[in-house]
């Protein structure tokens, strides 16, 4: 792998070679081939790079939003309701005794 210095982050050095990948499948015991581990330097690179560009932005007086729903969804209030209808519903079940709902066995 390339050698930085301590003090450099990993999104400052946003270009990533086809033999720090074949290192890094070494490392990690995995088997990707001489063409695979260019294409996938070439996407990591990618992904590097869009980070270097999002870490640039300027983000002074932004506050973070911790849930992206506690900005638009509006919860109902948890409320009881009493509208199941047990005698109806059970009408439609194929088989109903003191209340419950019969199943057939599965296990023996």
């Amino acid at each position: 792998m390339s050698s930085q210095s301590p003090d450099k982050t990993s999104i400052e050095h946003d270009q990533v070679s086809r033999e720090e990948i074949l290192e890094i499948a070494t490392l990690a015991r995995l088997g990707i081939d001489e063409n695979t581990a260019g294409s996938y330097a070439n996407d990591i690179s990618k992904v590097l790079g869009l980070m270097k560009t999002l870490g640039s932005v300027d983000t002074t007086g932004v506050t973070a939003l911790p849930n992206i729903h506690e900005v638009c969804q509006e919860l109902r209030s948890d409320v009881a309701k009493h509208d199941i209808d047990r005698a109806r519903n059970q009408s439609m079940a194929p088989a109903v005794e003191d209340g419950l709902y019969l199943v057939p066995q599965v296990i023996e």
